[in-house]
């Protein structure tokens, strides 16, 4: 699991509450700051990003991680795609997902509102389970 998280921190809780390596799932986060250590995943994984942009499709990938989806080998590693939004968005709902699913030819596998449902963290947790184990 590679996931991207504001400075609100959002992603991190949903990501924490699924708590992946209970179940031998690596995770990985992208850098919040051009300053910090670029990630380099060399493993199959699934990325989870929130959408940005406030609606506007065109800004709903966050930098950061067009930054990591930019590098050659990150990309050849990516599996799936999972996105948070916020149905006030419209059309843009859950954006950030159809644009990376979109340019790197993987599955759009769940999107969920803002920090996510109990439901949600249950159903994202072992539908991975499923998806790396069936991998």
């Amino acid at each position: 699991m590679v996931y991207f998280s504001s400075a609100s921190e959002n992603t991190a809780r949903f990501v924490a509450g699924c708590r992946f390596q209970d179940q031998g799932i690596n995770v990985y986060r992208v850098p919040l700051k051009a300053s910090e250590p670029a990630l380099n995943v060399r493993e199959p994984y699934v990325i989870m990003v929130p959408t940005y942009g406030g609606g506007v499709i065109k800004k709903a990938v966050p930098i950061q991680v067009k930054r990591f989806l930019n590098d050659p080998e990150n990309r050849a590693w990516i599996r799936g795609v999972i996105a948070s939004g916020n149905t006030n968005f419209g059309e843009a709902y859950c954006a950030a997902g159809d644009i990376i699913s979109a340019k790197c030819h993987v599955p759009f596998l769940y999107k969920f509102e803002l920090m996510g449902t109990p439901e949600d963290t249950a159903a994202v947790k072992n539908g991975l389970v499923k998806f790396f184990t069936a991998e």
